[in-house]
Parts: C-alpha cells; sequence; structure tokens
C-alpha cells in the first residue's frame, strides 16, 4: 500500500520543527519554525524525500558558513541579527522559489514514489526539479559568499565600481568569497546529484546558474537595495533564487535540445 506523502509530511515535519522548537540550540525564531514547517510539508508532499533531503542540505551548509568568524563579525558589526537565528522572512527569502518549482512539479503529476529517471510527463517537471535544486544552490553560494567573505575577505570591492568598501557592504565582492560561493553552489548541487535528484550534467548547470545569479544580486545590492520602496534584503534574496532557477532552466532545457529529446538521456 503506497503511503500518502502529505500525510508523512506532514507528520515528519511535526516532529521534526517539534523536536528543533524545543532544543536549546535555536536556529529559527518561533515563527521561523512554523514558516519552516509549512515549507517542508510542501516540499516532502510534492517531491519526496530527495528534495526534503537537498533542503536539509541547504539549511544544515547554510547555518553552519553563517557562523563561521562570527565572533569576528559580531564585533565589526556585521554578523547576521539574532546571532543569525532565522525568522520567517528568511525562510521565504532563501525558499520561496523552491517552494514555487515544487508545487508546479507537482501540478504537472509528478509523483514522489517515480524515479527522477522513469519521468512519463515529458521535459517540464525535470525542468522545475532543476530549478527547484538550482534555486538553493545559488542561495548557498550567496550566503557562502557573504559570510566567508565577512569573515576572510582581504580585499572588498564594490562591483558596480570596483572600489575597496568595508566587508560586509551591499554589493561587495572579494575574491575568498567568490570562492566560497563557488563551494557552496557545488556542495549542494553535487549532495543533490548524489542521491540521485538531478543528472550529472545539473552540477554543472547549477554552478552556472548560481554564479549568474550571485553576480546580479550583487548589483542589484550595490545599487537599488532598500532605495526603493518594498525592495528589502529578503525581496532580493527571493530575486535572486528566482534568477537562479530559470537561468538553470533555460540551460536545462538547451542542453534537452541539443540531445534532441525531452529526457536528460
Amino acid at each position: 500500500m503506497t503511503q500518502n506523502p502529505w500525510l508523512v509530511a506532514v507528520l515528519l515535519n511535526t516532529l521534526l520543527m517539534g523536536a528543533a522548537f524545543i532544543s536549546p540550540k535555536k536556529l529559527l525564531t518561533p515563527m521561523g519554525y512554523l514558516h519552516a514547517w509549512v515549507l517542508g510539508v510542501i516540499v516532502w508532499g510534492c517531491l519526496g524525500w530527495q528534495a526534503y533531503a537537498v533542503m536539509l542540505v541547504y539549511f544544515a551548509a547554510g547555518s553552519a558558513v553563517t557562523k563561521v568568524g562570527f565572533a569576528e563579525k559580531e564585533a565589526a558589526g556585521i554578523a547576521e541579527e539574532r546571532g543569525g537565528v532565522r525568522g520567517p522572512g528568511n525562510v521565504w527569502g532563501s525558499a520561496l522559489t523552491a517552494a514555487l518549482c515544487a508545487l508546479l512539479v507537482w501540478i504537472t503529476g509528478y509523483s514522489p514514489v517515480t524515479s527522477v529517471g522513469e519521468l512519463s510527463n515529458g521535459p517540464v517537471a525535470p525542468l522545475l526539479i532543476l530549478g527547484f535544486v538550482a534555486s538553493l544552490s545559488t542561495k548557498l553560494s550567496d550566503t557562502s559568499a557573504t559570510e566567508i567573505g565577512k569573515a576572510y575577505g582581504r580585499r572588498t570591492f564594490l562591483i558596480t565600481t570596483l572600489q575597496p568598501v568595508p566587508p560586509g557592504t551591499e554589493g561587495a565582492v572579494s575574491l575568498e568569497g567568490t570562492l566560497a560561493g563557488v563551494v557552496g553552489s557545488l556542495i549542494l548541487a553535487v549532495a543533490a546529484w548524489g542521491i540521485g535528484f538531478i543528472p550529472l550534467v545539473g552540477i554543472v548547470i547549477c554552478a552556472i546558474a548560481a554564479f549568474v545569479a550571485t553576480t546580479i544580486e550583487s548589483l542589484i545590492g550595490a545599487t537599488i537595495e532598500d532605495k526603493l520602496p518594498g525592495l528589502t534584503h529578503d525581496v532580493v534574496n527571493i530575486i535572486n533564487t528566482l534568477i537562479g532557477a530559470v537561468v538553470a532552466m533555460a540551460l536545462g532545457a538547451m542542453y534537452q535540445i541539443a540531445l534532441g529529446s525531452g529526457a536528460w538521456g
């Protein structure tokens, strides 16, 4: 008898979020846990354990890299607020695009118990799954670049003018942060490939998409972030992950066309 993925999603997320909520080490605010519960139910219900595992890798790696050099960043006044504890805005700023990709895959008729390599509903679902992974790969790249750049960036430049600026400046880039961003995107993509969620070529696609998206995000940060009404940091994160997903899906579609089929080959 096939298990109902939505029932599993509700039960699993209730147990995990309940355990995390009562844990003395807080990673999310109380409302952050509630919103993460909703996100987790959507991801497991729509895409199953593989997507959920990718999400957990993102969350674990993102939380870990935020803590790197945290004391020094806090002393400099450039550390994450609330000691790195995330709230609802952080949850959806990071994963709204992933949630939308998951919902769209579910709408196409994909079943979480079906192997990704054996999808029978054409090329759309594999591209959306690639978009799901790429959006999280992009956000982990952004987080890694920002946090490592703050902690270890020796020379930090504003991306628009290449003028030296203090670490933590919106739109600032450094060699150390850029390299960390590439590594971050690869960690997420390799994990997704390792569990059979995306094909091998998806690793390269996600890395390219993440680099393009985070570069555009830095340009937005250096020019118009917080200067336009409503363009908050969380909104910029949504734009960043959306760009990563769209670029990955476009590259994936071109790869499919090059293969002459609607599959990954």
